[in-house]
């Protein structure tokens, strides 16, 4: 399939720099795109390069113009790449049918539409809604409900009661209200709490590959809208992630922590019970954050990479900080008395 690039460009909202009736076939990468394909240059390290790409055009920002390439002025390069990688590359579209195979308890209702693949299992008094796409394995317990246009990726649990949105995505090997992490202990044993609450997950939300979202204890657990997850990661009991947060992979998240809207917990973050995680705020990499977190702050704690030898000394130097500590303090005191005689 080929285009003219002033499809593309109105595809994007775009202004077009050159040949307009330039025929596009696909898009690519820059440093791999080719005389048929159209690429994006969307931070000065490629736009230091234009002059070495051999795109057949270049999505940039607007205010960037070349005579002797084609461009498609953008507000944002990035988010249009993303529609015309869409736009050539759409989602697979599956055949409505329910597999023979599948097993489907009573009172079951569905609206148009819907897929459910090769060994699916839905439980009784379960809800979906149009378009949807349960993939093979899929579980799904009593009493859940799924909104329309959701794609349920293979072997991807969803227990009982749960409450999924429109136009979700979960990805292969997640779990949806799994049991929260809690027990009584009486000093010998520990007494398991029961998890009565749900799992909520809203709109335009999609979940990365082996997730693991508990239910609540009391109430739910709630996923807001637009938000994004990666692989790996897990958000325990009572925990409410805001509208637009993107949770990159193998984020930990303890029971009863709200997160605010459009935050972004990077890699291997780790967040204690019970805190607050501000609108808008960032926390980085491998950070511990054992206290809340204001709107709009950048938080981090992870130790970069340095020599083994080095790190080995640091690591020696770790327990005796305290020591250190009181040791500069007296020493400081001791400084200033001498200095205040000396005056």
């Amino acid at each position: 399939m080929k285009v003219p690039l002033s499809k593309i460009a109105r595809l994007v909202q775009g202004h077009v720099i050159g040949d307009s009736d330039r025929m596009i076939g696909d898009a690519a990468p820059f440093e791999l795109a080719g005389a048929n394909e159209i690429t994006v240059a969307g931070s000065a390290k490629f736009l230091k390069k234009i002059a070495d790409c051999n795109a057949a055009a270049i999505l940039v920002s607007r205010d960037i113009s070349d005579k002797d390439h084609n461009f498609v002025q953008v507000d944002n390069p990035l988010v249009a790449f993303a529609k015309v990688m869409q736009y050539f590359h759409p989602p697979a579209q599956p055949r409505s049918a329910i597999h023979p195979s599948a097993v489907i308890g009573k009172e079951f209702k569905s609206g148009q539409n819907v897929t459910i693949g090769p060994l699916a299992v839905i439980g009784d008094h379960v809800t979906i809604g149009d378009q949807v796409w349960l993939q093979p394995g899929v579980v799904i317990g009593n009493h859940t409900i799924i909104g329309n246009d959701v794609t349920i990726h293979p072997n991807v649990t969803i227990l009982e009661r749960c409450a999924i949105g429109d136009r979700v995505i979960i990805h292969s090997g997640s779990v949806i209200g799994s049991d929260g992490f809690g027990y009584a202990p009486d000093g010998k044993c520990y007494h398991k709490i029961p998890h009565t609450g749900i799992v909520q997950i809203d709109d335009d939300v999609e979940i990365g590959a082996n997730n693991t979202i508990d239910r609540a204890t009391f109430g739910k657990t709630r996923i807001g809208r637009g938000v994004k997850t990666d692989n790996l990661v897990h958000v325990a009991h009572n925990v409410i992630v805001g509208e637009n947060t993107v949770v990159v992979a193998q984020v930990g998240i303890s029971g009863s922590v709200t997160i605010g809207k459009n935050a972004v917990l990077a890699g291997q973050a780790g967040i204690a019970g019970h805190l607050t995680i501000g609108n808008g705020a960032t926390v980085g990499p491998q950070t511990g954050v054992g206290k809340s977190v204001p709107d709009g702050q950048i938080v981090s704690s992870g130790i970069p990479q340095m020599p083994h030898r080095l790190w080995l000394r640091v690591q020696r130097l770790i327990p005796k900080l305290p020591e250190l500590s009181k040791r500069l303090s007296g020493l400081e005191k001791r400084l200033k008395m001498l200095e205040q005689k000396l005056d």
